[in-house]
């Protein structure tokens, strides 16, 4: 049995995963999905990190997931606890010394959200979050997720520059939506295999897969544990 360390995105709760929980629950596994800390101008990205590792306890066979925006801490757990994985799902995958803020011009996404955007008649970074975010998540969970949306990430975090020097030296893994409105595709693609060198897994899903696609994504996490963790007991 793992224990899921599911870390949320950007304007996002725990709640974000409870399908996902759900299913890894139904297979065995633990789950921590705590809400990270907002409504804090003053919060940075250490205080996330810390949160989780608080939320953790003393449990272990961790799997770290970060989702979006939760990228950028998720590594910093595994920093601060042994760790068995990683997985970044639709992940804002940092560099060192990389603040949230820099990251959007150091990737170039405003180039890459225009040129998907002309190739889909704008769906591709449009201002609508139903159809930029949510497209393929039933209406009514949509609007309850909309409805649980809160300040978070802080100024503080999003201008902090990524404090770790190196990559951590635990296994990776990178699950890419192929109907990504948010992270295009093609750009997460290209942002994957520069920066950790990886493939990434893909699923059919937009941005939000935890809720449009939850079978399917605990498969796939499960997949991406390594051959040793699914020895243990």
């Amino acid at each position: 049995m793992q224990t899921f360390v599911l870390i949320h995105g950007a304007g996002d709760v725990g709640w974000y995963w409870h399908l996902v929980e759900a299913e890894l629950r139904a297979r065995g596994h633990d789950v921590v999905a705590p809400d990270l800390p907002g409504d804090d101008d003053s919060l940075t990205l250490d205080d996330y990190a810390d949160a989780v590792v608080e939320a953790v306890g003393d449990r272990h066979g961790l799997v770290v997931v970060g989702q979006s925006f939760g990228a950028f801490t998720a590594p910093l757990v595994a920093a601060r606890r042994p760790v068995e994985a990683l997985v970044l799902v639709a992940g804002m995958v940092p560099a060192p010394g990389e603040s949230p803020d820099q990251w959007w011009g150091d990737t170039d996404y405003t180039e890459a959200v225009r040129r998907q955007a002309a190739r889909d008649g704008g769906l591709t970074g449009s201002d609508d979050p139903y159809v930029a975010f949510y497209h393929d998540v039933p209406r009514p969970l949509a609007e309850e997720a909309m409805g649980r949306e809160r300040a978070h990430p802080s100024p503080a975090a999003s201008a902090q520059p990524w404090p770790l020097d190196t990559w951590p030296t635990v296994p990776t893994a990178c699950v890419l939506c192929t109907e990504d409105r948010f992270l295009p595709p093609d750009f997460l693609r290209r942002l994957v295999r520069e920066r950790l060198g990886v493939v990434p897994h893909e699923i059919a899903a937009s941005h939000c897969v935890a809720l449009s696609r939850p079978v399917e994504l605990a498969d796939l996490l499960v997949a991406c544990l390594p051959p040793t963790s699914l020895d243990s007991p």
